[in-house]
């Protein structure tokens, strides 16, 4: 006997042998009692087993009868619990997600999201993953991810999560009364020091992109000093050792305090923000659009972000 078989009439086995009649437990599955006089004969068939006793005064268990609702009727409470548990999840945010983030993202959204995330929903646990690869969701096991939006695939729901990149070259003030401010950004070849990126993955040297009126290039600008990761190269910046090249929300607060400058303002591209992606089937699960509201309502109020739309747009 298949497991689908030996499924087929449990059902209203489990209801007559409760209400001790088929009309009675017809009325509790909302079919006929012809239906469920069919189903029991049928698994009596299948099992070769008389189940019940039947007179036309009552229906009663057999002793096979008693021994099999013995077993079935814990099976079936666990069974009926289980998709109550369901419908938790599709309800209640709860459960496990994992999230592949860059770097970029941990100070600008990771770290003010997730304490609150936590203390509203604490049945929600959470995994991030810092990486800047681009990542297939599916393959490993992300719920979701963020990325700056040129980079996410089309076939992707997308959230923006900040407002635009302004791209900023900065230093600290005793570094420009050192080595003075370039007027342009070839000028940058001559004497000047810059804090290059190295790709984690690719290995390769980012070139620092540069745009005016019908004018866009990019240059690979000197520098003795080349790390792979944004946080350690904003605090060589801030030591004085170099040039830097980042998103503005990413030194926000230096910028504001006076602890680093700009320059070439004129020369340098607007991108898109971060954004969080993921794939259609996973746009109402309710951990993950716990983690989008309070996503929303943190980083609006830290002013890194678009303004409301409640909007989801493909990439």
């Amino acid at each position: 006997m298949s497991r689908s078989d030996a499924l087929q009439g449990v059902a209203e086995f489990l209801a007559v042998a409760e209400q001790a009649s088929f009309r009675r437990a017809a009325g509790v599955l909302g079919v006929t009692p012809a239906a469920v006089s069919q189903a029991v004969r049928a698994l009596e068939l299948r099992t070769g087993v008389a189940l019940f006793h039947r007179t036309t005064r009552k229906v009663g268990l057999t002793e096979a009868g008693e021994a099999l609702k013995a077993r079935l009727a814990p099976a079936m409470a666990d069974m009926t619990a289980a998709f109550d548990r369901l419908d938790d999840f599709r309800s209640r945010p709860q459960g496990h997600l994992r999230l592949t983030v860059p770097r970029l993202a941990v100070d600008l959204v990771m770290v003010p999201v997730l304490p609150v995330l936590r203390r509203l929903y604490p049945e929600v646990t959470v995994e991030v993953a810092v990486q800047d690869a681009a990542v297939d969701l599916a393959d490993e096991g992300f719920d979701a991810g963020i990325r700056i939006g040129e980079f996410i695939a089309r076939d992707m729901i997308t959230l923006a999560l900040t407002r635009d990149f302004h791209w900023v070259v900065a230093g600290t003030p005793g570094y420009f009364d050192t080595h003075g401010r370039p007027s342009e950004p070839r000028a940058l070849l001559d004497g000047h020091d810059c804090i290059r990126y190295r790709y984690p993955t690719s290995g390769m040297i980012y070139r620092w992109e540069f745009e005016r009126a019908t004018e866009a290039f990019r240059l690979d600008p000197p520098g003795a000093t080349i790390v792979n990761d944004a946080a350690l190269m904003r605090e060589l910046a801030l030591a004085g050792l170099g040039l830097i090249y980042a998103a503005d929300l990413q030194i926000a607060d230096d910028l504001a305090a006076g602890r680093l400058e700009t320059v070439l303002a004129d020369w340098l591209p607007v991108s898109d923000g971060l954004r969080l992606y993921f794939p259609d089937r996973s746009r109402n699960q309710p951990k993950l659009r716990a983690f989008i509201d309070v996503a929303r309502r943190v980083l609006r109020e830290r002013a890194v972000a678009l303004p409301a739309s409640g909007r989801e747009d493909r990439a």
